[in-house]
């Protein structure tokens, strides 16, 4: 049942993702991410790992994906509609596709380690949320707080850049 959910989860996981590739309207991407962010959240917790299932949740889909639209709603996003693609912007997403698909080919030809079983947990009562927690706060404290100084910035920059002058 377990590798059933698996491979259901991550049918949707890529459904969702095209959806965030293909459809036109972006509030319906960004929708499409959070709902991509969700099903790989499902698909942590099929493998046993709850604690990044529900970091995958809070983190990606809550937080960050609220910042992504308010970013989306804030932007003028008409003017964008009128704009055409250059050859130079085909040729560089049909570089990035080709390199896409050359890393799935690899891992296509190496199928053989897919059918491995996972290991059990060496130590089923190891708290693995102290044990992010200590490592997040004791030896990465700088480059966290960094990271929430940038997103702030960045925040407070879209505010200014989106704001209406007045005449």
């Amino acid at each position: 049942m377990q590798l059933a959910l698996f491979w259901i989860f991550s049918i949707l996981m890529l459904a969702f993702a095209l959806g965030v590739v293909f459809l036109r309207n972006p509030v319906s991407s960004a929708m499409s991410l959070v709902m991509t962010f969700v099903a790989l959240a499902a698909v942590f917790v099929t493998l046993d790992a709850f604690f990044i299932a529900v970091v995958q949740v809070l983190v990606y889909a809550g937080a960050v994906m609220v910042l992504f639209l308010f970013i989306i709603m804030l932007l003028d996003l008409r003017a964008e509609k009128h704009r055409k693609v250059r050859p130079s912007a085909w040729l560089g997403g049909g570089l990035v596709v080709g390199g896409f698909m050359a890393a799935i080919s690899q891992v296509i030809a190496g199928w053989s380690a897919l059918h491995q079983t996972k290991p059990e947990l060496s130590d089923p009562s190891f708290n693995d949320v102290a044990g992010v927690g200590f490592t997040l706060f004791r030896d990465f404290n700088l480059p966290f707080q960094i990271i929430g100084v940038l997103l702030l910035v960045a925040t407070v920059g879209v505010v200014l850049l989106s704001r209406k002058e007045l005449k």
